[in-house]
Formats: structure tokens, sequence, C-alpha cells
């Protein structure tokens, strides 16, 4: 029921303000909450920029009745003057105004809602997204929302600015190797055949270059099919670029002033420039990760040449190849740790692949652990210098595999740091990540991977390392991280053909797989290929630091879950018999 049809809003719910008192407003929007004192009921009316409170009196006695039925979700429109509120709320924007409602009509009622509309409600990830479309009311993620909004306009008014190119690239493709598993699309019309959705645009890219298109960029979905963790999702979003006769330092000094600007027109922050740089074989010595996180200290000491010698068997990786013995120092910390928190920390370090982790506490000169009775003096006094020899330290030591190693100090720092509310949340810790390998040994496959993809540039002066020593061959690539998260990566890439066939047989692809696979795109760079580069951003991990989130499903608007899952549609679903016949397809019975 409505006493007129006639409203048109003209303002939102979060625009008012004391200087619009006296004006007569209509604005629409949701019942957040409504409260009847008898002869006035007050509502609080939600609209996407905010809530504005509104007054029903019972001086009329139709609206008044209409106002008396509303629930929360109810809505609803009205017409009324603004007036100043006499006891003002300095907690929303709005809180001086109030709206005298004169007119009313409810577009549609509301069921009580199986979640709260609120910011800090307690409901579980399962109901909000099963119900994302009532979470999504809520401001906090509308605002994530509005930020991601306008961070994609900002990339897309700088790159317009230096000439960029959007362009469209296709989403059903050819299945090819490396990288991640492809989600992949059966094709009705050729049957047996099946497309894949694109992990990125890599080769794409390259081909508009190869075109001439000289710079291109696109806000695009990518998908991999892959085993998810926490802030990975089945499909996400890359900012994507390509130029052509471009090198690395052009590439680097564009991106920093997009980020640059990126941060200073959403959050003001102001990225130092040039941004620091760090070669990956550092960032893995000194931090244990390609990703290091720079708001705090507790780098990695290698202890592996002092204990070489040991009788210490813990120690015996210090001699096999590929493995060693590395710490942290908490230092002056180590007041903060009590035995039993460094116990706790050894239970952490082995949910992350360590047998174990060996401890050496300095207290005011005096050396207390359990593992100085297998230790000579020399081996121990060895161990007190390289960590810097102080009255207080707290030395954390692993024992393993380089990569156990550098993963489990990666972690503990970071433990070690929040436990002690180190890390700044508010600040931007920003690096370029630089020499990258070019390939590491995947041992299950007894074969070299590349490390980024297998279409990136080998540094110059590596060449002549392909054949013999391929581990000890840089590639041109760069990744950008902040905070301990990668957010972007590129490389300059290969614009010969030969060179290209030369690096997927070190591959070890065959003749046939290359042809197969990658023949149109070898074949594009027989035609006269410019040198170019590139770099794509997590459009989704940039996100979460512009809006302070830990969770990359506050900057996505209909999230799956880490089965790749959709509560809200339940995809994904089965099909039907029909479906299958025509795709030439049959569902082998699984077991339950």
């Amino acid at each position: 029921m409505s006493i007129t049809n006639k409203l048109k809003r003209d303002h939102m719910c979060g625009e008012l303000r004391k200087e619009d008192v006296g004006k007569t407003v209509t604005i629409m929007g949701w019942v957040a909450k409504a409260r009847d004192l008898g002869g006035l009921i007050f509502i609080d009316l939600r609209d996407t920029t905010g809530i504005c409170q509104i007054v029903v009196r019972d001086e009329n006695p139709d609206i008044f009745k209409i106002a008396q039925g509303l629930k929360s979700e109810y809505v609803i429109g009205v017409r009324g003057v603004l007036f100043e509120r006499e006891s003002k709320n300095k907690n929303i924007p709005t809180g001086d105004v109030e709206l005298i409602v004169e007119e009313i009509k409810v577009f549609d009622e509301a069921k009580t809602p199986p979640i709260y509309i609120k910011d800090d409600d307690n409901v579980s990830d399962e109901m909000r997204l099963k119900y994302r479309y009532l979470d999504l009311r809520k401001s906090n993620l509308q605002k994530n929302l509005k930020i991601r909004a306008k961070a994609a306009k900002i990339v897309r008014d700088y790159l317009d600015e230096y000439s960029f190119v959007e362009v469209e690239t296709p989403f059903l493709n050819k299945p090819t190797p490396e990288g991640a598993r492809d989600y992949l699309v059966p094709s009705r019309i050729n049957k047996g055949k099946f497309y894949a959705l694109p992990q990125s645009p890599q080769l794409m890219k390259q081909l508009l270059m190869v075109a001439g298109m000289d710079r291109y960029y696109q806000i695009v979905k990518c998908f991999r099919d892959e085993d998810l963790r926490a802030n990975r999702q089945p499909e996400f979003t890359q900012i994507d670029m390509e130029m052509s006769f471009a090198d690395q330092e052009d590439i680097m000094e564009l991106n920093e002033g997009l980020l640059s600007r990126v941060f200073k027109e959403i959050l003001d922050v102001d990225l130092p420039r040039p941004f620091p740089r760090m070669s990956y074989q550092d960032a893995m010595e000194n931090y244990g990760s390609d990703k290091p996180d720079l708001r705090f200290g507790f780098l990695i000491t290698d202890i592996s040449e002092i204990v070489k010698d040991s009788e210490f068997k813990v120690f015996a990786a210090a001699n096999e190849k590929g493995s060693s013995v590395r710490g942290i120092n908490l230092g002056e910390y180590q007041k903060d740790f009590s035995r039993k928190k460094v116990d706790a920390l050894e239970k952490f370090a082995k949910t992350h692949g360590a047998k174990g982790m060996a401890w050496i506490r300095v207290k005011e000169g005096e050396v207390q652990s359990p593992i100085a009775k297998f230790l000579s003096e020399k081996e121990l006094e060895g161990i007190c210098n390289a960590f810097g020899n102080n009255e207080n330290d707290l030395i954390l030591l692993i024992s393993d595999k380089d990569s156990t190693v550098f993963e489990t100090l990666s972690a503990l720092r970071h433990e070690a740091a929040s436990k002690l509310d180190l890390i700044d949340e508010k600040a931007m810790a920003v690096s370029w990540i630089v020499n990258f390998p070019m390939f590491e040994y995947d041992e299950e496959e007894n074969r070299y991977v590349a490390k980024h993809h297998p279409f990136t540039m080998p540094m110059e002066e590596d060449l002549e390392l392909l054949d013999q020593s391929p581990e000890k061959v840089r590639a041109k690539a760069y990744d950008i991280v902040i905070n301990g998260d990668e957010i972007g990566g590129g490389s300059i890439r290969i614009n010969n053909s030969s060179l290209q066939n030369e690096i997927f047989k070190l591959l070890k692809l065959s003749k046939e797989d290359i042809e197969e696979k990658f023949g149109f795109f070898v074949e594009a760079l027989q035609y006269g290929t410019p040198p170019h580069g590139g770099l794509a951003y997590g459009f989704d991990r940039m996100c979460m630091l512009l809006t302070g989130s830990d969770n990359i499903k506050d900057v996505i608007a209909f999230p799956k879950t880490q089965s790749a899952t959709d509560l809200l549609t339940n995809a994904p679903g089965s099909v039907n018999e029909i479906q299958l016949e025509e795709l030439n397809l049959e569902i082998n019975k699984i077991n339950e």
C-alpha cells in the first residue's frame, strides 16, 4: 500500500547534510532499523551511500500505519522535509539531520534475512557466500567494490595517457602444457576436442606485439584449475600489459608511475620512487622468500660452513648438496619468548615441513640451549658470532633441504613479528625482485621447468650456459612485491623463433609437442617480431592492499570457496544426458 506512486528519487541517503536543512527531498532504500515510540517511528534508511534517519509522525494516520508495518530490509521510498536533529549522531555523516516523512511508498516487502546486514556480524563464511547478495548490502563490502572500481579506472586512465590500447583476447583457447592445470571446455561442433580457458593472455598479447599494436593492456579474467589455498580463487583478475621496443627499465619505470598513482589517489600514500630492488638470490638468502615482507627484520643467516664438521647429527644437512643450516635471531625480543612460547614456535615450524627447530638463547652473555652439549666451544662461539654476538639473543635454527629451510624460516620470521606486534599494517613496503633463475629442476618429472614461463628471455650473458648449466641461467624477469605479497610480475619475452625452440627443447618438449601446442606461435615469431615485454598484476591482491582486507573474498563480488564451489548458485552442477551426448562425453561412475 502507498500514498502515492509518483515518488522519484532526487537524493541519496548518505549525501544529506546540515546545509540541506529545509529542502524537500525524496530518498529510497532499505529499512536498516525501525523503532516505534508510540506517536513517533524512527527509521534508519540505507542505500549504497549510507544511512539517513527518517521520522514518521502519527499526524497522518495512513502514512503512520504503513510505517508501523515496516520491517528490516523492506524496500521503500519517502518524501519529506529535512530538519536538523535535536539529538545528533556523530558516528554517521548524516547524523546532524533527519527527514520528516510526508509521503511513503513500499516497493517490496522482505522476509527476515538469514544473516544480519551489518559489518561486524559473526556469521560463517559459508552463510555469507550462500547469501552473497545479502552480504553485499554491507557497507564495508560495498566500499571495497567501489575502491576496486576506482582502481580500475585509475589504471585505464594512466595507461591511456601512455598510448596503451585496450584489446580483448579470447577466452576459448587451445590447451597448452606448462603452468597450472587448464579448465577445459568441450566443443560440441568439433567432437572430441576441447578449448581451454586462459591461465593468462600470454601468447595472445605477444601476438599483438607481432601484429604491431605496440602497447596493449586489458583488465581480464584468468582461470587456473589448481588446488586452492587461502586467498586463491579458481578465477581471478589480471591487469595485463605488453610493450614493444621496451627494455626492463622502461617497463619498471612505467609501472612505478602506475602504482604510485593508484596508491596516492586511493590511499593518499606516497610510494618511494624509484622502488628498491633486490635480486632473487638476496631475497631467498636473507628472507627465505622471493616475495619478502620488508616491514620488519629477522634476516636469515647461513651457518652451514660453521657446523659442516659438527658431530651433532641434526646439522648433517650442512654437508649435503642443496641443503643447509640457517637461522634467524630474535635478538632483544628473546625476553618475550618463554620456553613454552619457543616450543610453540617449533610446532609452528613443523607445520611448514621442518623436522624440528634448534634454538640458542643468550641471556646477559650466558648461553642457554638444549643443543649446547652437542656442540664444540668453537662451533657455539662461531654460531653466536654469526648472529652478532649480542648480550641478549634468541637464535632459531633449521637444518634441512634449502627449500624447506627457506620456507620455514620465512614463515617463522613472520610469525615472530606478528606475535611481537612489529608489523605496521599501514606501511607499504614495496620492492622489485629481479634476476630470477630461468629454470628450476622438477625431480618428479626429471626435467627442468620454467621458473616463470617458457617465453621469458634469458640474460644475454647467460645464453652460453643453456647447454651445459641451465640452472645458472638468469631470466629477464621481475616481480613487484608489497608487504610480502607478489602483486605483479613480468619479463622481457623471447622474440626469436630459434631461441624459443631451443628453450622448448631444453624443457624436454618433443618436436611434435612444440608443433601441436605452439606451432602457430613459433611460426608467428618468424615474420618479424619486435623486442617486447610486459607485466601482469594480480588485481584482486592489489585491491586487498588498497582496502586493508586480509581476505581475497572481500574484494570479489561473487567468490568461490577453497573447494572451487559457488555456494550461491551451487556451481559446479550436473548436466543432463542430452547435453553429454551432444558433447560426445560420458561420465564415469563416481564412488560416493
